[in-house]
């Protein structure tokens, strides 16, 4: 965990100087929507992480992408599903590619990948391959979800 700890500092700072904020926001590709994501989601939530997760926040009838945006800027840091489904979606440039651009100029995000690896992520995303995160080999999703929580919760609390 002392390779996220610039993360946790951002985020400490973002706690401090905004109050209405979700935890996270969880990125992810359309397709793990079901699956992967809703699994992180809800075991992130089963930790007291408040997520910002599209299949949950999104409306029917209101604009999607525009909901995505307020989500990201409702966001204290933001966690990145990387599965093959999202490697294909960044490198085709959809609303996935449009969410880490963001992510990655705000400094804000901790990789989670899952079903690939490191090396697939540099060859679509060589600045999200270059961040420290975790990966479903070397931990259960549920640790993740715990090593996430403790990452951003401040002095005890979640925020």
């Amino acid at each position: 965990m002392r390779e996220l700890a610039g993360i946790r500092r951002t985020v400490e700072v973002r706690a401090r100087e905004e109050t209405d904020l979700r935890d996270v926001f969880l990125c992810h590709a359309w397709d793990d929507r079901r699956g992967a994501a809703d699994e992180l989601n809800k075991l992130l939530e089963l930790e007291g992480v408040s997520v910002w997760f599209s299949e949950k926040d999104i409306v029917l009838g209101q604009p999607f992408l525009r909901e995505i945006d307020r989500g990201l800027a409702k966001s204290r840091t933001g966690i990145v599903l990387v599965t093959p489904a999202l490697l294909k979606r960044v490198d085709s440039r959809g609303v996935s590619d449009k969410e880490l651009s963001e992510l990655l100029a705000r400094d804000m995000l901790i990789p989670v990948v899952h079903g690939t690896t490191y090396d697939d992520l540099r060859k679509v995303s060589p600045l999200l391959g270059s961040r420290h995160g975790l990966n479903t080999e070397e931990d259960s999703m549920a640790d993740i979800a715990t090593k996430i929580a403790e990452l951003v919760a401040v002095e005890g609390e979640h925020f």
